[in-house]
């Protein structure tokens, strides 16, 4: 079992930063595959980035390439999404999940997620 807590999110103008945190808590933590996804109201949730246990390997999404970076410190069992260059379409509430094995881009093969964390971007 792992148990998520995001932290991080905001109000910002557009063209400004925020770093989301994610800390993860359980035995096995540091061993799960993370991604983060957001859902802006009435749409579906979408992938946003991930990364492996290792840190080794990362996967973006196309709309925030370049702009976001995922990041982990499995000593401190806690993952982080550095948003960049922020957009008012990149408002909504982000949450961080895990999964043992590889990293996916799917919401369904994670099985543990996070209570989210809003990002307004203003224009």
């Amino acid at each position: 079992q792992v148990q998520l807590v995001e932290s991080g999110g905001g109000l910002v103008q557009a063209g400004g930063s925020l770093r989301l945190s994610c800390a993860a808590s359980g035995r096995t933590a540091s061993s799960y595959a993370m991604g983060w996804f957001r859902q802006a109201p009435g749409k579906e949730r979408e992938f946003v980035a991930a990364i492996t246990w290792s840190g080794g390997s990362t996967y973006y999404a196309d709309s925030v390439k370049g702009r976001f970076t995922i990041s982990r410190d499995n000593a401190k069992n806690t993952v982080y999404l550095q948003m960049n260059s922020l957009k008012p379409e990149d408002t909504a509430v982000y949450y961080c999940a895990a999964k043992d094995g590889n990293m996916w881009s799917l919401p369904s093969r994670y099985p543990y997620w996070g209570q989210g964390t809003q990002v307004t971007v203003s224009s």
